[in-house]
């Protein structure tokens, strides 16, 4: 148990301070009834009582503020303690969303697959996996996107890449505006270490920022980038003329792909099957190891809805037995009393 704002707790006694030390306040004169017999008015002694006796609604109104105190203090309930890892990585991965990747030149549980979706189904592995990094997510095709800033959110970057869809950037490939955006957005976190994984299955065909530059503008922020090429050597087509074997993969620039990791210091990979991209990112994993520095966390639930529930309900109680119409009748004691003073 734990109050966020302790000190509110010595307003507790103010209204008994208050009671103590100031004047109290006037009573209420009413006209009082001249009658000429006092006794017709004896058997009205006991109905004439409040309902609720005052003193009691002062325990009630003292209780209410008792409670509205403690919430005011904000109750919290600590739970355990958590240990979070923290490797202090940021970690971008780049996907391409060009219509090339729609070729379904992989395999995926026995069943012919595009390359986006073998993409997805090993990558969401990979975040799985990065317990500890903040990670974040650019689509990229004709324009590159940022679709999850640096997070250490997992399951939502995870989510949102498994959303993506062919063409939802575009139709071509700018390798060099995803390389510049992910530049960017790592230079405002400027803790840790940068590294991005971009994957993509052609050649930069479209964007402001040639691929070589922007590698360059990452070597010079220390951003490390790691490159897989995918698509695989051969595949049978089959036409009304027969069958013959096509090179998927013709429009794949591995050698800029090779250049962009060398100058940011990373490697490149080349992943042909769906078997190959799990090795990578797996090898990955190895390269960039999860650190174990460890931090604690307790979760913290708040506390104050109860007491300030129960303030509300407390002060509402009040109010409704004032609003009786029997609450402010003078006892027989008052009425005696001011009928034989007019008297």
């Amino acid at each position: 148990m734990h109050f966020e704002w302790p000190w509110l707790l010595w307003l507790m006694p103010l209204p008994l301070i208050l009671r103590r030390f100031l004047p109290a306040a006037a009573p209420l004169r009413e006209a009082a009834l001249r009658v000429p017999f006092l006794d017709e008015f004896s058997g009205m002694g006991a109905a004439a009582r409040p309902f609720v006796p005052g003193r009691f609604i002062l325990c009630l109104a003292f209780l209410a503020w008792i409670f509205l105190v403690l919430a005011s203090a904000r109750p919290q309930w600590l739970g355990e303690a958590i240990e979070i890892p923290v490797s202090g990585r940021n970690l971008m991965l780049a996907v391409d969303l060009s219509g090339s990747m729609e070729v379904e030149d992989f395999e995926l549980n026995g069943q012919r697959v595009n390359r986006l979706i073998a993409t997805q189904a090993v990558a969401s592995e990979f975040i799985k996996r990065r317990v500890g990094d903040r990670l974040g997510l650019i689509l990229f095709g004709r324009q590159a996107y940022l679709q999850t800033p640096l997070t250490f959110d997992r399951k939502t970057v995870e989510t949102l890449l498994q959303e993506a869809v062919i063409g939802l950037a575009g139709q071509e490939t700018a390798i060099g505006d995803a390389i510049g955006l992910a530049v960017k957005r790592l230079r405002e976190n400027d803790k840790g270490q940068r590294v991005m994984v971009l994957l993509t299955d052609g050649a930069n065909t479209a964007g402001e920022v040639t691929p070589l530059k922007a590698a360059e503008l990452a070597a010079a922020e220390n951003l490390k980038i790691y490159t897989i090429g995918i698509g695989a050597d051969e595949m049978i087509m089959r036409s009304l003329f027969g069958s013959r074997k096509v090179n998927p993969s013709k429009d794949l620039d591995e050698e800029t792909l090779t250049a962009i990791a060398e100058i940011t210091g990373g490697r490149y990979f080349r992943a042909r099957d769906t078997a190959a991209l799990t090795e990578i990112y797996t090898l990955l994993d190895e390269l960039e190891p999860v650190e174990q520095e460890q931090q604690r966390f307790r979760p913290i639930t708040a506390l104050y809805p109860w007491p300030l529930g129960a303030a509300v309900m407390i002060a509402g109680l009040i109010l409704l037995k004032r609003s009786l119409p029997g609450f402010s009748v003078k006892t027989r004691n008052t009425m005696q009393w001011e009928v034989r003073k007019q008297s």
